[in-house]
């Protein structure tokens, strides 16, 4: 089976998501910093391309804790030891790539970006039609959100060095064998010749 040929990015079709580049959650990242420094680099060459920046952040407030069910084996933690309030530091994006005018910027309560949101709304008010993923962790909202991206027939790249898990493992299966038959993978160095 032949991989297909990057698509062209029209930038007024396009948006990159950044997702979760929090405080709470940017350290469990190797080199948070370059991470960080690699997706403003990307950030910027989106935006100044015309395209869309979006930004997702995980954030609960007291309803939302009351609403987690206990089979929910992830978020019932998080809700039964009240962490990541939405007015904590914890969930707030990192200052370096903070959102500016017009962005989108969703608040979530679970792995997904469009789950608990209104992120596709926003997107398809916008004309939106291809996504590009930088997020942390690549085994919790890179993956959940490139799923059901594909699923709602988006063209969806994820940029190989725009995300990070605490666990290389599952971070090198999935960008090896499973983003692959889902997505297209470039780089941030590539993503900024595509966009020119």
């Amino acid at each position: 089976m032949t991989t297909p040929a990057l698509p062209t990015i029209a930038p007024e079709r396009t948006a990159l998501l950044a997702m979760d580049f929090q405080n709470g959650i940017l350290p469990i990242a190797a080199e948070p910093d370059a991470l960080v420094d690699r997706v403003k680099g990307a950030i910027a060459d989106v935006r100044a391309a015309g395209g869309t920046i979006g930004y997702v952040r995980v954030a609960f407030t007291e309803d939302d804790w009351s609403a987690v069910p206990e089979t929910n084996k992830t978020f019932s933690m998080v809700a039964a030891t009240k962490q990541l309030h939405h007015e904590d530091a914890a969930t707030q994006i990192d200052e370096r790539i903070a959102p500016q005018d017009g962005d989108i910027v969703v608040r979530k309560v679970r792995f997904g970006s469009g789950s608990t949101t209104d992120l596709h709304q926003q997107l398809r008010d916008r004309g939106i039609d291809t996504l590009i993923l930088a997020g942390i962790s690549t085994g919790g909202v890179v993956l959940s959100t490139l799923i059901d991206a594909a699923d709602r027939d988006y063209r969806v790249l994820v940029l190989t060095d725009g995300v990070a898990d605490p666990d290389p493992e599952i971070h090198r299966v999935l960008v090896d064998k499973v983003f692959p038959t889902r997505a297209h993978l470039i780089d941030t160095a590539r993503l900024r010749e595509l966009l020119r």
